[in-house]
């Protein structure tokens, strides 16, 4: 991956280090930590899980961007609604193992609450604790913003982490609703940008 802080588009070659980023980025997330309650074990299966999404949806779907030590994927309007191939669920399914059945309850009820309208949406954003507080995330939110502002469409996300709300709050989101995950899984905050012109950005 690239040593700078400004974003790149990524390729194939970063998958590697962009999954190991995001696995370090997400093993104190709720969301993950439901996913993969075996703490020793969990970044290891953090950095499979991130590569199969990385390499088989994301990258040839998405927009992905990567700095030196943080990573985000984006899904423009016309495949903010794209699920993976039978495949690649599977594949995604043999890395949950028996945790497998609350990631497809998860993923049925966050789908329920996805907006219908036009948008763009940030699947997954993170940062390698290493490189936290050296504005990495918050040039990768630019980046991807501004393109959704250049086509005129809102964008949503999904957090499981009650303290990245306020960040997205300061980039303009505001909370849409709270999704409570069944099976007694953390609640999602489901969160929703109107598009600005560029003079507000």
């Amino acid at each position: 991956m690239s040593t700078t802080h400004a974003p790149d588009a990524a390729t194939g070659q970063d998958a590697g280090p962009i999954s190991r980023a995001l696995a370090r980025a997400f093993h104190d997330d709720p969301m993950m930590g439901w996913f993969f309650p075996e703490a020793s074990s969990r970044e290891a299966s953090l950095v499979e899980y991130f590569t199969v999404l990385f390499t088989r949806q994301y990258l040839p779907d998405g927009v992905c961007e990567r700095t030196g030590g943080a990573a985000a994927f984006w899904m423009p309007p016309e495949r903010a609604r794209a699920v993976p191939d039978p495949e690649t669920v599977g594949t995604l399914l043999g890395i949950l193992g028996d945790r497998a059945g609350a990631f497809r309850e998860a993923v049925e009820t966050a789908a329920a609450h996805t907006p219908r309208e036009p948008h763009w949406s940030l699947a997954v954003i993170g940062a390698d604790p290493a490189v936290r507080g050296l504005g990495q995330g918050g040039a990768l939110l630019r980046s991807g913003l501004a393109k959704a502002d250049a086509t005129g469409h809102p964008v949503y996300l999904e957090s499981s982490k009650e303290s990245n709300i306020p960040v997205y709050e300061h980039f303009g989101f505001a909370v849409r609703e709270e999704v409570p995950l069944p099976g007694g899984g953390p609640v999602l905050w489901s969160m929703w940008r109107a598009p600005r012109p560029p003079a507000d950005r």
